[in-house]
């Protein structure tokens, strides 16, 4: 039986919950620029949510890591490791994106919201991946970040629902928990196998909700 959840709009992040973590990306880039990875990864990731709210252009955003990590690199060298990085992340979990699948085709509604940077927009709503989203909320678009209440709001505004309507799936916990302090449903992901238990339970309680006593 397809998996359904009438009257629900299934919002799913992106990174490591539809995207594999990039570790052989991450290998890759340690290579490329010559740093360890106590060097790299602090720097990237704090940079990161510059980049994610929009507030740095990818070449700002790797030229400052360059700048923090006593490097200097040309825009060859930058489009090389943003290349690297890039495409690292759009190794998808076939057995997430088969979900999200399964519900569009059973008929739910589903939508994508990422902290992400300006040049995600256009593969996040043109891939392959792409075609099953009904709306494509993405941070730097909106200039603010995940658990901000304000970017649920966005994404519920776009849907035109309710946020009680919305069931929200994260890999980080905090960021599942923003979506509930809306009124939506949250889901902390870990594995595959434990959002299809946790979306199958929704389903079977679905009728229930609407019954009078």
């Amino acid at each position: 039986m397809s998996l359904s959840l009438p009257g629900r709009v299934v919002v799913f992040d992106y990174g490591e919950v539809i995207s594999r973590t990039p570790v052989a990306a991450r290998d890759a880039l340690l290579q490329a620029t010559g740093l360890t990875a106590d060097e790299l990864f602090p720097v990237y990731q704090e940079l990161r949510h510059d980049l994610d709210r929009g507030d740095l252009s990818v070449l700002q955003y790797w030229r400052a890591i360059a700048e923090r990590t006593g490097r200097h690199w040309s825009v060859s060298q930058v489009h090389r490791l943003w290349a690297i990085d890039y495409t690292g992340w759009f190794e998808v979990d076939p057995e997430v994106l088969d979900l999200v699948e399964e519900l569009h085709d059973a008929g739910t509604r589903v939508a994508l919201l990422s902290n992400a940077g300006f040049d995600f927009g256009d593969p996040y709503r043109r891939s392959p991946m792409g075609s099953l989203f009904e709306t494509v909320v993405v941070s730097a678009e909106e200039h603010v970040l995940k658990p901000d209440p304000s970017i649920y709001r966005v994404t519920c505004d776009r849907l035109g629902i309710a946020p009680a309507q919305m069931v929200f799936v994260d890999n980080r916990a905090e960021n599942a928990a923003g979506a509930e302090a809306i009124g939506a449903v949250g889901h902390h992901h870990v594995s595959p196998a434990g959002l299809r238990t946790f979306l199958e339970r929704l389903a079977e309680d679905a009728p229930r909700e609407g019954a009078t006593a």
